[in-house]
């Protein structure tokens, strides 16, 4: 039995032993990181800076850029470093850490998923109350709600994972991910952790209907539109957020609902990646492809940080 009070750190997960496929991990990571934040920075710095875009529509999409930002930083740069230095070591304290804030900010991602479908819902199917139902007073009291709901859930899952004894400290994982550190727990039943764990899949499952029930009224409202130009620029608001969040939703199934092996496979390890990663990579893509306006805020913004380079 390893105490936490004598409990150093944990070993995580290699993803090889040979020094060249280390270095070729931690460019691959890199590239990926990069990306995932110039993504993010450019929604984040589109939206702050165009007057135009300070609607609650795109203050919740800056909002969602901030959490996926924090996501990938939360996972990546510990890992990137392991590599680097050819260490698999996380302290105690570093672990918990990671464990709370990746909780914060994918928890928050799904509240704050929720609150704009409810957005969307009062935008398309009763427009003429949206500046009376949306004002900036609701805005901040759902920006704040989210992220009191988010930390609470952290909080639960800290307590709950950390609560019980641990037999060894080897996590079969690249990151301190709360399946695999509940198996080298000493005891069989952790009642804090299930508690935090029935918590959080009652909140889940009550967002997902909601927003399943809030888009049949939108999808419904849309296609009565007698107007087919109406009718796309509802559809090019409305299939983004629908995309994102089917993609969190997916992947935050499989990384909840898939068996924690022993010894992980390769297959394992390429869909933690996946469903660790690529939706905070995706979302700034998905999000700018089919909005004409943070496509001309990004554009625009690009422009002054790099004179003629649209024109």
């Amino acid at each position: 039995m390893t105490n936490q009070s004598s409990l150093s750190g944990f070993l995580l997960m290699e993803f090889t032993k040979v020094r060249e496929l280390q270095i070729l991990h931690f460019l691959f990571f890199l590239v990926l990181y990069l990306v995932t934040v110039a993504g993010n920075l450019l929604i984040i710095s589109a939206v702050a800076f165009d007057h135009r875009l300070h609607t609650p529509m795109y203050l919740f999409l800056m909002n969602l850029a901030i959490q996926d930002l924090g996501e990938v930083s939360v996972i990546m740069p510990k890992s990137m470093a392991n590599s680097l230095f050819n260490s698999r070591h996380i302290s105690y304290f570093e672990c918990v850490a990671q464990v709370f804030f990746l909780f914060l900010f994918l928890s928050s991602d799904i509240y704050l998923l929720t609150a704009m479908a409810y957005d969307r819902y009062v935008a398309i199917c009763n427009p003429l109350q949206y500046e009376m139902v949306m004002n900036k007073q609701v805005f901040i009291k759902m920006i704040a709600g989210i992220w009191i709901a988010g930390l609470l859930n952290a909080s639960l899952n800290v307590t709950g994972t950390f609560a019980t004894p641990f037999c060894s400290n080897v996590v079969n994982q690249f990151f301190c991910e709360v399946p695999a550190i509940l198996k080298l727990s000493c005891s069989d039943l952790n009642l804090p952790e299930i508690g935090a764990i029935v918590f959080g899949v009652i909140l889940a499952f009550g967002c997902f209907v909601f927003v399943i029930i809030t888009y049949v009224h939108i999808f419904t409202a849309v296609l009565r539109m007698p107007s087919v130009q109406g009718r796309q620029k509802a559809f090019s608001t409305c299939l983004p957020h629908l995309i994102v969040f089917s993609i969190f939703l997916s992947t935050g199934a499989f990384a909840n609902l898939k068996p924690i092996p022993d010894v992980p496979s390769n297959l394992d390890l390429t869909f933690t990646v996946l469903y660790s990663m690529v939706p905070s990579m995706m979302n700034p893509l998905i999000y700018s492809i089919r909005n004409k306006e943070i496509k001309m805020s990004i554009s625009k913004l690009l422009g002054w940080v790099y004179p003629g380079l649209f024109f």
